[in-house]
């Protein structure tokens, strides 16, 4: 087996993102009633401490679909070993925020985005307001 093929290519869970309609009812609920601190914020999504893990929930009102995201080293490298390795590549590499993007499916039809930080990690005010990277 390569060498490469044999690292993991996925490494943590990064998010699992959830529609809302109401972004602020969405807040109620999984904030509130839920108990998820409020980590970000932007105008189209929020997103909420996932407790005991890196991951977040974040919700959002541009998609109206759950989405799971996968951190990978490299968008673009993962893209072309899920390819190489019998699945296909529905939306091909795209920047987004901290990095690069890319949106999967395996042989048997289960959709992921995987995602690099290649540009780095969101920046927020006191408020949890987005301002930036580092």
């Amino acid at each position: 087996m390569d060498d490469a093929k044999s690292i993991p290519l996925f490494q943590m869970v990064d998010a699992v993102q959830f529609y809302v309609p109401d972004i602020e009812a969405g807040v109620r609920y999984y904030g509130g009633i839920l108990g998820h601190e409020i980590i970000r914020k932007t105008e189209s999504a929020v997103g909420l401490r996932l407790s005991g893990s890196e991951a977040e929930i974040v919700i959002q009102n541009e998609r109206d679909y759950q989405e799971i995201d996968l951190s990978v080293e490299s968008a673009n490298a993962a893209a072309r070993r899920i390819e190489d390795a019998g699945g296909k590549i529905i939306v091909p590499p795209f920047d987004i925020q901290i990095g690069r993007a890319v949106v999967v499916e395996g042989p048997w039809g289960n959709r992921m985005v995987l995602l690099d930080s290649s540009k780095g990690r969101l920046v927020t005010d006191a408020d949890g307001i987005v301002t930036g990277f580092e």
